[in-house]
């Protein structure tokens, strides 16, 4: 469903991939936290043990499930698509993160509406769809983009619903929600140039965002 967080590649801080370091930047000390799609639980653990976090994950994968567990972190098998109401009342975290999942869920916007009625803020990343060579394949060779970010096949790919920053920002406004933070970063997870910075929606691979109830 996810990129597997059991993929991490080395580059971040303390041994974290750099997306998930700047994530973790994001999180407060001592607080509660749920990860929607933990994959591993490498993220979960890491703010358990450098930011004292109380965190719960929500992973489909029984593989994922049971390295969850080995780092004694909390872990339900469940499938996003279902939702959270069966699982978490309203205001039960200060923080619900959903790393590169939102794109391959069935409804993202209801998704995120229920981010936010159990969580006081959220976190998401995606792959975005506007970035240059997507928009390259698309427009120029007239097929469905397939780049290190985006690597399957149009009839293979678990995203159902892809998406550009300008995209999110415009589902934002209409639920009424405040975007707090935004950064992108390429297909190695790293932090781009002030150039990527200047165009985020043409040279971003991966947007990250932060957000609340406005």
């Amino acid at each position: 469903m996810s990129e597997s967080k059991a993929d991490l590649v080395m580059n971040g801080g303390d041994g974290l991939r750099a997306d998930l370091a700047i994530i973790a930047d994001w999180i407060k000390t001592d607080s509660k936290v749920l990860d929607l799609g933990c994959g591993d639980g490498t993220l979960l653990a890491y703010l358990r043990d450098k930011r004292n976090v109380l965190g719960y994950g929500l992973e489909i994968s029984p593989f994922d499930v049971e390295d969850c567990v080995d780092k004694n972190i909390n872990v339900i098998q469940a499938d996003l698509n279902d939702g959270l109401k069966a699982y978490f009342t309203d205001n039960s975290f200060d923080c619900v993160i959903m790393s590169q999942t939102l794109q391959a869920t069935e409804k993202p916007d209801e998704l995120i509406e229920e981010m936010l009625r159990v969580g006081s803020e959220g976190i998401v990343t995606f792959p975005n769809m506007a970035h240059w060579r997507a928009r390259l394949q698309l427009g120029l060779m007239g097929i469905m983009p397939v780049t290190k970010n985006l690597p399957n096949q149009w009839f293979n790919t678990p995203n159902v619903h892809l998406c550009t920053l300008n995209d999110f920002e415009v589902l934002c406004n209409k639920h009424r929600i405040e975007i707090l933070q935004r950064t992108v970063v390429d297909h190695s997870h790293r932090k781009g140039s002030w150039l990527m910075n200047l165009f985020p929606n043409l040279l971003g691979e991966i947007a990250i965002y932060r957000f609340c109830r406005e």
